[in-house]
């Protein structure tokens, strides 16, 4: 079918420290196992009760067959959990909209339109619409696949215009529930999400520093990608705070925690034997380095406590000057220890931990305490300047609409992916029904699930979603037995799959496909039952055919702008560089400008380098690109890194939440 475009020479992609590798067309690790997600619970537990509600009142009712518009409102309870509430609020009712709205579609065109190949085009560009979108909002797992697997369904279902509103109703009611059941555990842990992505950046930086210990001083293949890691953790925690509303003391002082935490994760990209001697105590400057010192480390004495905070004073290593066994080495793998128990803590729920900070930090501590309502005796005088706000995210990115938007605007990477799904599902749909299948649907979902990033994955994508349909259609085989109990029975299997469902979709796709398919099986039985030989033999044919037709025209239609993407995302590091240099260049100065400057001059660089690696890990995968300029890309992240590393040195304290 093709082979990758290799540049003349040295073999490509291959620049030590650049982790730009070629990509050919991989087996194994298409189907290893990873380690789950560590929140694979909550969008299982949550899916779970959002179905269970609906289901066992239509079975009540004893009409189930109504269960296919509950199921689509009920499954918008996949979404958005690692997000804070307020921002989960908002977009969990997009996606219910948004589900909705393409249910409402599709049965529209199913009470309309009476030729099967014109809904299979319908279905497809809906499809297309479903791809595009959730990948420019950036919705994050589970994308596009469960609205598809509904809309594409509904538009084979029996239907006359009539029943329509009733049949939105049902999943606008479910969908309803669906929030409910998502936004219900805030009355329990309303810090949750934010907790758990602190927990994540502090683990990243506890690799990080592991990583480095054991080079000592040298540099090993996992340091560039461990600091990759660290910095995108990190990024996205800070982009997750940002979403935190901050309208009552509680939650101010809430924050605030979290974000003493994330700095010291932070500290992890800068200079990490200063960063982490100072974090303990002060040691005396080190003369041979040609770095200014960074602020957070000028101490002439031990930490002062955080004197809001509760509990015994923390016991940290403190390094002696004089000891002969003390090692930068064993001061990275102290702080690694620290941090890795602070994320245990937060992961746990436990109050938040204390932590240490250096005189300039405990200094603003003491000043944002002193502030705080209730804080200040009457008639005794107001203490020190006022505090800083909340840190904010840099000015001058589009948010919101304005950013989807901006990622469909005309030359978008997108709109060839869009164009690849689309075409892609419209074969497979057509080439279902050439070959006499009675459910074309199948074959458009199977080729729209392949679609990932680039060839390479979508390879992958493809051969797991084949390895687990089969898998998957043996089990349905095993479970026909216990289906004939009776629709309870079927109920209770299927929600049993929902939850095996997505406790292995997070360590490969194809095990959760295993799950996945005897769900999808059982819902069809509901609607309208069908011969299990017919049924099984009908998925299996539209698995195989849409994969195939599916890939091939992934591999025919080109998506060279993914080269030009690199080339923007280059641009953009350079004029994040150019900032972060300048405003390292000019020295220290007092006052809080410089410390929102630097912080925005932080995230501005963090997130282009972020950018950076995504669009060299997308181009890398895919087919008949030109050579891709390595050089320059290693080149960016080394100094990119060296100014992240500058100006994380600089940041003495976090912009505290008011």
């Amino acid at each position: 079918m093709g082979k990758h475009a290799k540049p003349a020479g040295k073999s490509a992609y291959e620049v030590p420290g650049s982790m730009v590798r070629a990509r050919p067309l991989p087996v194994r690790s298409a189907v290893r196992l990873r380690r789950p997600v560590d929140i694979w619970h909550k969008p299982a537990l949550s899916a779970v009760a959002a179905l269970a509600i609906p289901d066992l009142t239509l079975w009540a009712l004893g009409r189930l067959d109504l269960l296919l518009y509950t199921s689509a409102g009920a499954m918008c309870a996949l979404y958005a959990h690692g997000l804070p509430y307020a921002a989960r609020a908002r977009t969990l009712a997009w996606v219910v909209l948004g589900m909705v709205a393409s249910l409402g579609i599709a049965l529209t065109a199913a009470s309309l339109i009476t030729s099967t190949a014109l809904l299979v085009v319908c279905a497809s560009l809906v499809a297309a619409v479903h791809k595009v979108v959730c990948e420019a909002t950036r919705i994050g797992p589970p994308g596009n696949i469960i609205l598809t697997f509904i809309a594409a369904s509904a538009f084979f279902v029996p239907q006359h215009l009539g029943q329509v509103p009733l049949h939105i109703a049902l999943a606008l009611g479910a969908g309803v529930l669906a929030w409910l059941v998502c936004m219900a555990p805030a009355l329990i842990q309303p810090q949750g999400p934010e907790r758990i992505v602190v927990a994540r950046a502090l683990e990243a930086a506890a690799g990080l520093l592991r990583t480095e210990a054991e080079a000592d001083g040298g540099q090993p293949a996992g340091v560039p990608h461990a600091r990759h890691a660290t910095a995108a953790a990190v990024n996205a925690a800070w982009h997750t705070l940002f979403l935190v509303p901050v309208r009552t003391p509680a939650r101010a002082a809430a924050r605030a925690g979290l974000e003493r935490l994330l700095v010291r994760a932070e500290s992890a990209l800068g200079d990490t034997g200063p960063a982490i001697e100072a974090s303990a105590e002060a040691e005396p400057r080190d003369t041979r380095s040609a770095e200014p010192e960074p602020r957070h480390t000028r101490t002439t004495g031990p930490e002062p406590r955080d004197t809001r905070s509760a509990g015994p004073e923390p016991h940290h290593t403190r390094p002696a000057e004089a000891d002969p066994h003390y090692t930068r080495p064993a001061a990275s793998k102290a702080e690694a220890d620290r941090l890795g128990g602070w994320a245990r803590e937060l992961r746990s729920g436990r109050p938040l931990p204390e932590v240490v900070l250096s005189a300039a930090q405990a200094e603003k501590l003491a000043g944002v305490a002193a502030e705080e309502p209730g804080s200040r005796r009457p008639g005794s005088p107001r203490p020190g300047p006022r505090r800083q706000g909340p840190r904010r995210p840099a000015p001058g990115h589009p948010r919101g609409v304005r950013a989807v938007l901006a990622r469909l605007a005309p030359g978008s990477p997108l709109l060839p992916i869009g164009a690849r799904v689309a075409a892609g599902c419209v074969l497979a749909g057509w080439a279902s029904m050439a070959v006499g299948v009675g459910h074309p649907y199948w074959a458009v979902v199977t080729a729209a699930s392949i679609y990932q990033a680039n060839t390479t994955l979508s390879w992958q994508r493809a051969l797991q979603r084949t390895l687990g349909n089969l898998l998957g259609l043996l089990l349905y085989t095993a479970l026909l037995p216990l289906m004939h109990l009776g629709p309870l029975a079927m109920i209770a299997l299927a929600l049993a799959c929902q939850l095996g469902a997505e406790a292995g979709i997070t360590r490969n796709y194809w095990l959760g496909s295993v799950c996945v398919t005897p769900m999808a099986l059982l819902l069809t039985e509901f609607g309208s039952p069908v011969p299990a030989t017919t049924l099984i033999a009908d998925r299996w044919i539209d698995t195989v055919v849409g994969a195939a037709v599916g890939l091939a025209c992934c591999v025919l239609v080109t998506n060279r702008r993914a080269a030009d993407r690199i080339e923007v995302a280059l641009g953009r590091v350079a004029a994040a560089e150019a900032v972060a240099f300048g405003l390292l260049a000019a020295g220290p100065t007092p006052g809080a400008d410089e410390a929102r400057d630097i912080g925005w001059a932080r995230d501005r660089l963090a997130g282009c380098l972020v950018e950076l690696r995504e669009a060299v890990e997308v181009a890398a995968g895919e087919w008949w690109q030109r050579p891709l300029p390595e050089e320059r890309i290693a080149h960016a992240e080394q100094r990119g890194h060296r100014a992240l590393a500058g100006l994380v040195r600089r940041l003495s304290a976090p912009a505290l939440a008011a």
